[in-house]
């Protein structure tokens, strides 16, 4: 059973979410605005982060990193959520995502990362956390497996073996993260196999805000857009940041 004290719960009412593309050779020094912004979120100074590394098997060097840019943008302390290990304690998993002001959904393969969630039954309580108001932040495979669904080939070299799986769906959205350099090939093709509907290329240095009632705002910087009509995708006009 989720508490209604403590941490980011006891409000009532879901918090927006934010999907930061990251930059995938970032090395700034100094705090980012749209993650400063996301924290804010939390509604306390130095909010304590949980940090769900399963997207890189929770590989420390990247922890250390994030940690940093989490820190810089003012998170408090930041506990790492340990999942891919075969020695992880699920019960301190969950006690660190429990207690935390806030859940911060790190990068890396987004199958890997949504098969180590699956595996130690965490979906059902990310879910009640958040609809509960504690606040999600996700970077890059964080930011997908924060949304609807995502694409993946059982053969790489045959496009026709493309099929969907389910991600968290906290964010009623479909979308990508940092692919400018492929013209968003992975996102064009999610959009194919969904039939319809309007995809999201979050570009590097970007961001994309979700309001609880499925609002979509860009935060950063223009956010490419893309919509499958009658089986067909086509590139929409971008979404600017206000």
């Amino acid at each position: 059973m989720v508490s209604s004290s403590g941490g980011g719960r006891g409000r009532g009412a879901r918090r927006p979410i934010c999907l930061l593309a990251g930059s995938p050779h970032g090395r700034s020094k100094g705090a980012d605005p749209v993650l400063v912004a996301a924290l804010a979120e939390a509604g306390r100074p130095r909010p304590s982060v949980a940090y769900i590394g399963a997207a890189s098997d929770d590989d420390r060097d990247f922890l250390r990193f994030v940690t940093a840019y989490l820190q810089r943008a003012g998170a408090g302390e930041v506990h790492l959520a340990a999942l891919a290990s075969a020695r992880a304690d699920l019960a301190e998993a969950r006690a660190v995502i429990e207690r935390s002001d806030l859940v911060f959904v790190s990068g890396g393969d987004v199958e890997a990362g949504m098969a180590h969630l699956e595996r130690h039954g965490l979906i059902p309580l990310l879910r009640t956390l958040h609809g509960a108001g504690t606040p999600f932040v996700g970077l890059s495979a964080g930011s997908i497996m924060l949304a609807r669904c995502w694409v993946r080939w059982t053969d790489p070299d045959d496009d026709t073996t493309a099929e969907r799986f389910a991600c968290l769906a906290l964010a009623p959205v479909l979308c990508d993260c940092h692919a400018e350099s492929d013209d968003w090939e992975e996102l064009r093709a999610l959009l194919e196999l969904t039939g319809e509907g309007v995809g999201y290329g979050i570009p590097a240095g970007g961001a994309l805000r979700v309001d609880a009632d499925g609002t979509v705002a860009a935060l950063g910087k223009a956010v490419p857009r893309f919509e499958c009509r009658n089986g067909r995708v086509a590139k929409c006009p971008d979404l600017t940041p206000s």
